[in-house]
């Protein structure tokens, strides 16, 4: 089949030493003319920007697809040329090509390395496989209304598609799901002793959050992989606690991985927090907090916002969570830091008038009563220069019953029109997640004036082909804005959720941009640490450095404070996508719907 760019589609993951050989024959000579790697480098560097002006000619007149991957291309292998990106990732991409060509022995490159060779080769030739499921609008020499007409025509088949492919995943607003989930929840709290009066009282579902493997048992079935774990990370004292409301949400249809893959934590999480134990502070602290807090719970990064974390637990806790490895256990006690110091806090962004909002997270803010919360709001609304007060918050999800009228009623003193607004950010990650008790908490924010953002992060249990265009439309059905979209942080602990950057470039731009605008209002970011938000869409703001022998990708970040102050760029190793398309085809996917990920940088 052809695939739009000239070239064949590849069905099989067959990536090795003499494919790109023959693939890239021209180039791989070039790449063994010399024994001197500069001069390699510089005939190498000559070759990819000559692609640009050779590849077309009359006969084959370029498409748009085409001159966008011929530049994307030959633009990422000018860069992993250079002498500086061998220095940045400690390996040199351009030795490897010239050990392959002169027939040097090279065991340390796997299929990952030779997968993205290849393909970037074949699109700075205009070649390489794939479509987007946009592309499959047929050209048609029409103009004026006809062309109109024939245009709705083929929008209309492209939209088929998009709902075939959503078709595929269930969401909690499903009259079957939500059958189901009654029945489990009469089950849950018949088995903790709870009347349905109580289960729908937050304060019931905090005092019993379950963190007891033999309790979960009774309550959900366990593979045996999730119960080896779990016991592990208890043994380990890492922290574990799944609300009963939660619990109810996995119903074991097979639909549930994403609501698991939340709370149930995998082997290698539980190998290396256990492992770091004793040094968690140097360990995991990914986004460098340490750093950047001037006064203890604040955390600056910008100048006008600060993070402010008064409350050091929640009620469930997340497995990548970014901050879990300062929680000792859900809802543990003490967790409140003292007022005195929340004072202390609070004078020092009273000092600084720069900073006019305030994101009050931890942990959750929300797990506390409304007499805590309401002392700190107050606090916090006695600053004069803040104008905006935001909670960070997962109740929502977790226990969407915490959001009473009485919680609303308190939080709406402190609006001011034209003076101070409040507004909620929660962390919902998939369809799975949207229920009539959270649609319904959703709509008691917005009555008292205060909006929802959503910021999701994108792991592997979310990354399907239009899953998370499926979860933005449900979030605007319900009256949630689609705020951020988050690469999945690359801690070591957490390698099972990320996700290559490339699949989250190819979700913005060939799923979430047929949705409408208001359904796609999220940005795509990367987190640097110590430094914040590295804005994905703007490719300017990094550069493709290397490719590791195991098909990682190395980046180079260039920081939105570099104008501030003499800073390094941050340099991040990515996750392969040749692993990540691996992954998926165990799962069941069709990885040929995934082609065009090796062509976003």
């Amino acid at each position: 089949m052809d695939s739009g760019f000239g070239g064949k589609r590849w069905r099989n993951m067959d990536y090795t030493r003499d494919r790109l050989l023959r693939e890239a024959e021209e180039f791989m000579a070039l790449a063994g003319s010399s024994s001197s790697l500069e001069v390699v480098r510089e005939r190498l560097f000559s070759r990819v920007t000559r692609y640009q002006f050779d590849v077309f000619d009359e006969r084959h007149l370029p498409t748009i697809n085409n001159i966008v991957r011929v530049r994307d291309c030959a633009r990422a292998m000018r860069s992993i040329l250079r002498i500086q990106s061998d220095r940045m990732a400690g390996f040199s991409v351009t030795r490897a090509l010239m050990d392959i060509s002169n027939g040097k022995p090279r065991p340390d490159l796997g299929p990952g390395f030779y997968a993205e060779l290849i393909h970037m080769v074949q699109g700075m030739q205009g070649r390489g496989p794939g479509r987007a499921p946009s592309d499959f609008v047929r050209r048609q020499k029409l103009a004026g209304q006809r062309a109109a007409i024939a245009r709705s025509r083929e929008l209309d088949r492209v939209w088929k598609k998009v709902e075939a492919f959503m078709a595929r995943y269930h969401h909690g607003l499903e009259e079957s799901t939500i059958e189901v989930r009654n029945n489990r929840r009469d089950k849950i709290r018949a088995t903790l002793g709870g009347t349905l009066k109580e289960w729908y009282d937050w304060r019931w579902q905090v005092k019993k959050v379950v963190k007891d493997i033999g309790l979960l048992r009774k309550l959900v079935p366990l593979s045996e992989e999730e119960e080896v774990n779990i016991a592990a990370a208890l043994k380990a004292r890492l922290p574990f606690g799944v609300t009963p409301y939660y619990l109810s949400l996995m119903d074991n249809r097979g639909f549930d991985r994403a609501v698991r893959a939340q709370v149930f934590p995998p082997s290698d999480y539980v190998e290396i927090m256990g492992a770091n134990r004793g040094k968690r502070e140097c360990a995991f602290d990914f986004m460098l907090e340490q750093d950047t807090s001037p006064v203890d719970l604040v955390t600056r990064r910008y100048p006008s916002i600060v993070i402010l974390k008064p409350y050091n637990t929640c009620p469930q806790i997340c497995v990548y969570c970014q901050r879990n490895w300062e929680i000792d256990s859900a809802m543990a006690p003490g967790s409140l830091a003292p007022s005195q110091k929340i004072k202390r806090a609070l004078r020092w962004i009273k000092g600084h008038p720069a900073i006019n909002e305030v994101l009050i997270t931890g942990g959750d803010p929300l797990a506390l009563n409304d007499r805590t919360i309401e002392a700190i709001l107050k606090q916090v609304s006695k600053i004069d220069s803040i104008e905006h007060i935001r909670i960070g918050s997962r109740t929502p999800v977790t226990i969407p019953m915490r959001i009473t009228p009485q919680l609303m009623a308190m939080l709406r003193k402190y609006i001011f029109p034209l003076r101070r607004t409040i507004s909620l950010v929660t962390h919902i990650e998939h369809p799975y997640e949207i229920t009539p008790e959270l649609a319904t908490a959703v709509n008691i924010l917005r009555n008292a004036g205060i909006p929802i953002y959503n910021q999701q992060v994108f792991t592997f249990y979310n990354s399907r082909r239009f899953e998370t265009a499926l979860l933005r439309r449900l979030l605007r059905s319900i009256g949630v804005e689609p705020y951020y979209l988050f690469n999945t942080k690359g801690k070591s602990e957490t390698r099972q959720y990320i996700v290559p950057i490339a699949r989250l470039l190819q979700e913005v731009n060939e799923e979430a941009r047929l949705l409408p605008g208001l359904s796609r209002t999220d940005e795509p970011v990367y987190n640097v640490p110590g430094l914040g938000k590295n804005y994905l869409r703007a490719r300017q703001h990094r550069d493709l450095v290397s490719i590791l022998p195991d098909g990682s990708r190395v980046y180079e970040f260039h920081l939105w404070d570099r104008n501030l102050a003499e800073r390094k760029n941050y340099v991040g190793i990515d996750a392969s996508i040749f692993s990540y398309l691996e992954r998926l085809k165990e799962t069941g996917e069709d990885i040929e719907e995934y082609e065009t990920i090796w062509y976003y940088y």
